[in-house]
């Protein structure tokens, strides 16, 4: 009787440089497996727009899988159950996956490892999910770095990831094919179809992926690091939800740009790769950093701003989330990721310090936002980002740094492009007038059809009164 292995799929939904689907696939039969079980992830569960890119993504594997003469098979949860279940069914030997990295990962994996083990099945777990475990980077004292230029030297000096496997060619079925639900029975999409944007912005799976990573390379690696800060140009690689939910992985992205940037020595992309893939360094830094401190998501990790006065503004709130707040740079940003799941990360950064700054609150509700409404959701770097932000956090901007809307909007979106494209009502505006149109002179006003307080909003709060109460609540706690 041929040796059978499930490989349960969860954050690596991709069949190349997947080690526990190329372990299984050499010993013999696979049977591979999803199990969702978001009650098992709480508090942090996955968002609405996260679930819609799972259902697509779960939805491209299985079509992978058939292509390759195998099938996905999806349960429910509870995990050990489900996966308890399917080895009974398929007479299994052994049961292989790619560990996650997010503290409740770490746990759900040993507690299930010890259970499957008490089973007498075999248990394979391989790596994926970062370029570099956290056991390889640590300070000489064995714990984590808190500060990202050191963390990135030493990461870099435990080597070059290895070369990404290859995908199996062919995939051996087991004797019988267990029961599957259907994919819709998952419920994963919102019972509300807003997710037309969504559908217009990204093409989820492994072969979008690859097809991202491509257009990159060919036409935006070079100049990357002049663009990646302009929401009006295509200059990043959004790959961000791919490799959230392991369509790619990081090996394969930082191999495919040490390969183009050779192959372009000539032409100056080395710095440009370094760039790149020092950003993908700040990914494996808020891994590393929510591996070493698992409390971050919900309490920030300078004790002192967790006496930071907070405001409770359920209108400013509100406004910040519809994106009328009145300062267009910010509403583009809020408006491009309700239509998309998406925002800019110079846009992120500006409307998170508006957040947390101008309107003072509470970056923990901004990041509940994010979490639901972003399709790279990702908890260690969407909690680094909120806590660099507010300041709170490690190797993070200081609390006074408060951005400028008005200005941060002129300086990376100088034509008004990315303002025109997501908040129109302000698109016949002059350029001079579109980042800050309550200066314009009535008659502007008129010929562009903009009625402020009417078709768009005046500003919310002054931000040079509400920079100086941000800087007022923060100088209370900056001495303790």
């Amino acid at each position: 009787m041929a040796f059978t292995t499930l490989v349960w799929f969860r954050s690596d939904l991709r069949l190349s440089d997947n080690q526990a689907l190329s372990w299984a696939a050499a010993r013999g039969a696979v049977v591979p497996v999803f199990v969702w079980a978001p009650e098992e992830e709480q508090p942090w569960s996955p968002g609405a727009a996260s679930r819609w890119w799972l259902h697509h993504s779960l939805e491209r594997l299985s079509e992978d899988l058939r292509g390759r003469g195998s099938r996905l098979v999806l349960r429910t949860g509870p995990s050990i159950e489900a996966l308890v279940a399917v080895a009974r069914e398929t007479n299994a030997k052994a049961v292989a996956w790619v560990g996650g990295s997010s503290p409740g990962a770490v746990v759900r994996d040993a507690r299930v490892r010890a259970e499957l083990t008490g089973t007498g099945l075999q248990v394979e777990v391989g790596g994926g999910d970062l370029l570099f475990e956290p056991e390889e980077v640590a300070t000489r004292k064995g714990t984590g770095y808190q500060v990202f230029t050191p963390f990135w030297r030493a990461a870099l000096r435990a080597g070059a990831p290895h070369v990404p496997w290859a995908a199996p060619a062919r995939l051996a079925a087991p004797v019988q094919w267990p029961a599957s639900l259907r994919l819709g029975e998952l419920g994963l999409l919102p019972r509300i179809d807003w997710a037309e944007g969504l559908r217009a912005a990204w093409v989820p799976g492994e072969a979008g992926a690859q097809a991202r990573l491509k257009h990159f390379l060919d036409a935006g690696l070079h100049a990357y690091p002049d663009r990646r800060d302009r929401p009006d140009l295509d200059g990043t690689s959004r790959l961000s939800p791919h490799l959230h939910f392991g369509e790619i992985s990081p090996r394969q992205v930082w191999d495919a740009v040490r390969v183009a940037t050779a192959r372009h020595r000539a032409m100056g992309w080395v710095a440009a790769g370094e760039t790149f893939l020092r950003q993908l360094g700040w990914r494996e830094f808020g891994h590393h950093l929510l591996r070493a401190s698992p409390h971050l998501p919900e309490r920030s990790l300078h004790p002192r701003f967790e006496h930071l006065r907070w405001r409770r503004d359920s209108a400013g709130t509100e406004a910040w989330r519809q994106g009328r707040t009145g300062y267009p740079i910010v509403d583009a940003g809020m408006r491009e990721l309700w239509a998309t799941g998406f925002m800019h990360n110079r846009v992120r950064m500006i409307a998170a310090s508006f957040l947390v700054k101008d309107l003072l609150v509470d970056w923990r509700v901004g990041a509940r936002w994010f979490w639901d409404t972003l399709v790279d959701a990702d908890l260690a770097n969407n909690t680094l980002g909120w806590q660099w932000v507010a300041g709170s956090g490690p190797d993070a901007s200081p609390f006074v740094r408060v951005f400028n809307p008005v200005l941060q909007g002129t300086r990376f979106d100088p034509q008004g492009t990315y303002v025109r494209r997501w908040v129109p009502e302000l698109a016949r505006l002059p350029d001079r007038y579109v980042h800050e149109p309550w200066t314009a002179p009535s008659a502007v006003l008129a010929g562009a059809d903009v009625s402020l307080g009417g078709s768009y909003p005046r500003p919310i709060v002054d931000h040079r009164t509400a920079r100086l109460r941000a800087l007022a609540v923060y100088a209370r706690v900056s001495r303790l």
